[in-house]
């Protein structure tokens, strides 16, 4: 059977160059990672990762922990992940904790203590003090996607001033009427994101010096199906109807222009909507919004962790050394579309 030297020969690259190919560490090109692969299938190579795993005190296999794989930003999230650490040549063991946080204990108390994982990625969770203790302890890297938490390197997005900005995009047309869809109390668990995209809507209404009117604050799950009952009820009273809406979400935003249609209002003429996201169906319903690219951000966490796992030498335990926490604000576009428009009594009038 060939060995190592007879792959290296065959690819043109350096032994170490073939090693670290092989085994999955960041720091070796594209090009040369596929000559090695290619060289090894045609050999017929295959690395001993138990050796490695012995060698490298390491197991190639990171783990993803999100809250519902089911819903668009973390299946999209799972997305970037998977690709950057297949790339790698990592393996990939999803968590999907739902609503059980049994399920989050056994995996800090059972599956890292027992070293079956490399690094962790956190989507969109709150660990306790005592959680992040337990990932120290054992030396693994920690990266978070969604809110800053001591001891992880965070990949975040400002929510509050994102959701101040679409508002404020809103108040420049000219819209005075605006209602805010948010996300329901259990939501608000973990980084507490509807609260802070909440709180930037009243900013950007309080600095206009417009009122919060409470029958003009609707709650729904994040979801098309909560928006479009909550955006019935919200335009379906017979007292004064918003001009605008700025909800918490994209798949909101699209709720609530069904439910508009159902009222023979038209989207913008009637109605402006904002959202929040960058959802895939944004474009299709012509939504502005705030595009985040969650599958950037997986990518980006997977390369954070790898690159973390790839730090100088090793720490005195002979874990894998782990460099200082990153605090990094993902870049976000926002991107006006024509779900948006001057309010229909300033357009009549400049008509």
């Amino acid at each position: 059977m060939a060995g190592i030297k007879e792959v290296a020969s065959r690819a043109g690259l350096s032994v170490a160059t073939v090693s670290r190919a092989l085994s999955g560490k960041s720091n070796v090109s594209s090009k040369s990672r596929r000559l090695a692969q290619e060289a090894a299938r045609e050999l017929g190579f295959v690395p001993s990762y138990h050796a490695s795993s012995l060698a490298s005190g390491r197991n190639h296999n990171i783990g993803l922990v999100v809250p519902n794989v089911q819903r668009w930003y973390f299946s999209s999230v799972l997305e970037g992940v998977s690709e950057t650490l297949l790339d790698a040549g990592y393996d990939l063991t999803l968590y999907n904790v739902g609503e059980q946080p049994e399920r989050r204990n056994s995996i800090l108390t059972d599956f890292l203590l027992r070293k079956r994982l490399d690094a962790v990625i956190a989507v969109a969770l709150v660990l306790s003090e005592e959680e992040i203790g337990q990932l120290l302890a054992v030396h693994r890297p920690i990266v978070v996607i969604g809110g800053a938490l001591p001891g992880a390197s965070t990949i975040r997005i400002d929510d509050e001033g994102l959701a101040k900005m679409a508002t404020s995009h809103l108040i420049g047309l000219g819209h005075t009427r605006i209602a805010h869809i948010t996300g329901d109390a259990g939501l608000n668990r973990d980084f507490k994101l509807p609260q802070l995209r909440q709180k930037g809507f009243a900013a950007a209404m309080a600095a206009a010096g417009l009122g919060f009117r409470p029958e003009w604050h609707a709650t729904a799950d994040f979801t098309i199906q909560g928006a479009y009952a909550a955006g019935r009820r919200l335009l379906g009273t017979p007292t004064e109807r918003p001009t605008a809406v700025f909800a918490a979400s994209d798949e909101m935003a699209v709720g609530v222009m069904l439910a508009a249609r159902d009222f023979g209002l038209r989207v913008p003429e009637d109605l402006s909507v904002v959202g929040i996201d960058g959802h895939e169906l944004a474009e299709t319903f012509g939504l502005t919004t705030v595009s985040q690219d969650p599958r950037g951000q997986g990518k980006l966490a997977a390369a954070t962790a790898l690159a973390l796992l790839d730090g100088a030498g090793r720490d005195p335990d002979g874990g894998p050394a782990v460099t200082a926490a990153q605090d990094q604000e993902y870049p976000t576009e926002f991107v006006i579309r024509h779900s948006t428009a001057v309010p229909p009594d300033l357009a009549a009038t400049t008509a």
